[in-house]
């Protein structure tokens, strides 16, 4: 292994960005053989983790103000417009990620219910309403979750119908 390498590998636990200028600048430059590969795959592989790890954050936040919004009546008045900016701004989020990355779209089905749960577990935490006032199911598929203009009927709602 070459000395620069070694330097590389060593930057890479001492300072992290310093880490990615450099092993940018030899890519660029095409220096490959004086990459620290064994960090650069690991980090390349880290990649896909974060996004998944976004996007299920992101779904489970979305989940949780969509239960609130719904089922939250006593501070609806007050919270609704709040909730429903989140909402959208949630929504886009996801959206921005998988118009760059629509490979994630099978993983968000594959982990949608088991971020229902999680986001209404939160829900009733965060309103410190009984776990059973939101549905054990989903409150709708996740299309509809993730449709910019698609909102539940909320208490408002339906008290004026």
């Amino acid at each position: 292994m070459t000395e620069v390498t070694e330097n590389l590998k060593h930057l890479y636990e001492k300072d992290y960005n310093l880490w990615i200028l450099k092993t940018v600048n030899k890519l660029e430059s095409r220096e490959f053989s004086k990459l620290d590969l064994d960090n650069l795959i690991e980090e390349v592989a880290d990649l896909s983790k974060r996004s998944k790890r976004k996007l299920q954050s992101l779904l489970i936040k979305l989940i949780e103000h969509l239960l609130k919004l719904t089922y939250w009546e006593n501070e609806n008045q007050k919270s609704k417009g709040h909730w429903r900016a989140e909402i959208r701004n949630f929504r886009q989020q996801i959206n921005l990620e998988l118009d760059d990355s629509p490979s994630l779209k099978p993983y968000l089905l594959e982990i949608y219910n088991d971020c229902y749960h999680k986001g209404r577990a939160i829900a009733a935490d965060r309103s410190q309403l009984p776990l059973e006032t939101f549905p054990e199911t989903p409150m709708a598929d996740l299309e509809n979750i993730l449709d910019e203009n698609w909102f539940p009927f909320d208490s408002t709602q339906k008290k004026s119908n």
